[in-house]
Parts: structure tokens; C-alpha cells; sequence
């Protein structure tokens, strides 16, 4: 497919915007409106990507190509469906939808109607991550945290749909399998949905991951380490920075510091900087600074060009909201006052903490 693609972006909020300034600039694609029930904010961007404004989006449903949809989670698939019903190749941010049976209804129909159906998960377009897959095989256990201070948006979800997920949804992507054993425990701090929750999920290959999400942080971290046979991967997610340890010669040919030490062959002092470098081989890179929203946008119209599946598919993304799910329940079922019946759970220590302001 040669011709110039009609494109149209729903929702230019924070992230939207950015959707609809991507698109408009792409070659053979054209921007034909953003549509937004904020006539301010739609009018605005609008300006700015030389395109139109409309209030609802439905009247764009005979006119465009393909639709990137960028609304509060419990409009995914509501709005989704008026797409896909019409065979129109649809990109959806993260998460698919506000839960598994909505993600599933979204997927069964992108398969009924052939269309392209991709996830906003857009760390999978990042160099790091991406350098990371590439020098991990099997691994064994997967370490991700992901902490950001409160940002007053995506409210209408918590922390697991807002932040985890995406770490879900990488972790996947590098066991090539679902878990088989999920906990997690997790609390509410500023009110409405859970802000903080870790979580470990298991593997039937045997690996065991462990994610910590926090959104209501003094600083802001996204870091995922990988061990497997091969040695440990680094990845600073937010810095593009990436280093693996392996074993070096030495310890390939069976040589280990600890019994060169305790055999007295070689001095502590001796070995003691030979860790690293020559037991312990390090490699270290810094990555482009691609801008990642850019390549998920442009993998997306590619896939529509060529036929091809998403990187993200609609089942990609449905299978990391079912993770989530299991999480938000065991977030619901911990017992955090201690006792055989009772429990605080993230809305339930709301409602304490608000008690609490009341009766102060």
C-alpha cells in the first residue's frame, strides 16, 4: 500500500497530543482530524498539526484509514469497537481495556474483522529494553521497578493498570509464557486506587519475577534486570543505559575466585580487582535516544502498510490485563491488619485514612 493513509487521532490530552504531532508529520500519512469533546484543547492541537477538530468522533468512522485511540481506559472499548466493527486498523494505549472481558470482546472482533489490532505498550520500542531481549536467553529471574511521583493523571485507573502493566507486559514478552502462580500485596496513599503495589509471578519454565510499581514517589525510576545462565542484564530504561556481566574466561575453564582464595593460590589482595574485568566480564552500552512513541506510531502504520502483525497485538495486551487482573486481586485479598478475617486493602485503607482526617 502505496497511497497517502488517512489517519485520525481520539483523545489529544497529555499523550494524545503527541499522537496526532507524530502522525502529521509522517510521510504518506495524512492527518485528517483529532477528535475531543474539549473544544479548547481540540481546537488547539488541531491548529498545531494542520488538521481539523471534531467533537465526536464518530463522524470520522467513514473517512479515515486507520485511528489511534488515546482516551481514559474505561472508553477503550467503547470507543474501539465502532472502529474495528468497520474494519479499521486501530492502535489502542496501554492497557487494552479497563478489564479481561472487555479486552477479550476487543480481540475476538479485530480476528472477525481481519484488522490490525496493537496496544500502546511503548516499551517494547525501547533500545534498551530491546538491547536487553537481545542479550537474554531463559531467564531465570526478572527484577523490574518502576517508580514515578504522582502525576495526576490516567486517575480513573491504578497504579497496576497505570505503571505495572508495562512491566507485565515486558516480562512476557521475555518468558514467552504466562505464570502459573501470581502474589502480590499492595495500598492506596493518595486516595481513589491502589499507588503502590509489588507483586512476584512464576514461571512453569522456572523463572520468578518481581515488579515494583509506585507512582506517588520523590523521584522517578524504570529499571528491569534479567539473570540466566548467560550472566546479568542491566537496563536503565529511562537513561538507555545497558550492561551485561557474564562469566569470563577464568570461570569458564572452571576457575572461581572464592577457591583461588580459600586454596590460597592467588592473594586476596590480588584478586580482589580482577573481579571485575577479567572473572566478571562487563560490557556497557548507551543507546540511542530514539524517541519511542515515534517508533510504536511508525511500526503501526508499517503493519497496516505490509500486512504484517504488531509487534503488540490485541493478545499481547490481553494477555498482560489478565496478569494485572491477578494482581488486583491479590492486592484486594491481603490481610493487612494481621488477623484470620480481617483485611485493609487499597480501598479499604482509603476509607480509613478518611476516617481518620474526620475525626482529627
Amino acid at each position: 500500500m502505496n497511497t497517502e493513509l488517512k489517519v485520525a487521532v481520539v483523545g489529544v490530552g497529555a499523550l494524545g497530543r503527541h499522537h496526532a504531532r507524530i502522525l502529521s508529520q509522517m510521510e504518506n500519512v495524512k492527518l485528517i482530524a483529532v477528535a475531543d469533546p474539549n473544544q479548547q484543547q481540540g481546537e488547539d492541537v488541531a491548529a498545531s498539526c494542520q488538521c481539523e477538530w471534531r467533537h465526536d468522533y464518530r463522524t470520522l468512522l467513514n473517512e479515515i484509514d486507520a485511528v489511534s485511540i488515546v482516551v481514559p481506559t474505561f472508553l477503550h472499548r467503547r470507543i474501539a469497537e465502532e472502529f474495528i466493527c468497520r474494519s479499521i486498523p486501530t492502535l489502542i494505549e496501554k492497557p487494552l481495556t479497563a478489564n479481561v472481558d472487555e479486552g477479550a470482546v476487543l480481540v475476538r472482533m479485530a480476528k472477525e474483522h481481519n484488522v490490525p489490532l496493537q496496544v500502546g505498550h511503548i516499551e517494547r520500542f525501547n533500545p534498551a529494553f530491546q538491547k536487553l531481549q537481545e542479550w537474554t536467553a531463559q531467564p531465570k529471574y526478572i527484577r523490574a521497578e518502576r517508580i514515578s511521583p504522582y502525576a495526576f493523571r490516567s486517575m480513573d485507573i491504578g497504579v497496576v493498570h497505570d505503571l505495572m502493566i508495562h512491566d507485565i507486559e515486558l516480562i512476557l514478552a521475555l518468558t514467552k509464557e504466562m505464570p502459573t502462580r501470581v502474589e502480590a500485596f499492595g495500598t492506596s496513599l493518595v486516595g481513589g486506587h491502589e499507588d503502590v503495589v509489588q507483586a512476584r509471578l512464576y514461571f512453569p519454565g522456572g523463572c520468578i519475577a518481581d515488579i515494583t510499581a509506585n507512582r506517588v514517589a520523590p523521584l522517578a525510576t524504570r529499571t528491569i534486570q534479567c539473570w540466566s545462565a548467560q550472566g546479568c542484564v542491566d537496563a536503565n530504561l529511562h537513561t538507555r543505559e545497558v550492561t551485561r556481566f557474564s562469566p569470563g574466561h577464568p570461570m569458564q575453564m572452571g576457575q572461581l575466585p572464592y577457591e583461588l582464595a580459600a586454596t590460597k593460590q592467588e592473594s586476596i589482595e590480588t584478586l580482589k580487582p580482577q573481579v571485575f574485568g577479567h572473572f566478571i566480564e562487563t560490557q556497557s552500552e548507551e543507546l540511542a535516544h530514539i524517541d519511542a512513541l515515534t517508533a510504536e506510531l511508525t511500526s503501526f502504520i508499517n503493519c497496516i502498510r505490509h500486512g504484517t502483525k504488531p509487534l503488540v497485538s490485541g493478545n499481547e495486551g490481553l494477555a498482560a490485563l489478565r496478569v494485572a487482573a491477578e494482581v488486583l486481586t491479590c492486592v484486594a485479598s491481603h490481610q493487612w491488619d494481621g488477623t484470620e478475617n480481617g483485611r485493609v486493602g487499597a480501598t479499604a485503607l482509603t476509607e480509613q485514612f478518611q476516617s481518620v482526617r474526620k475525626a482529627a
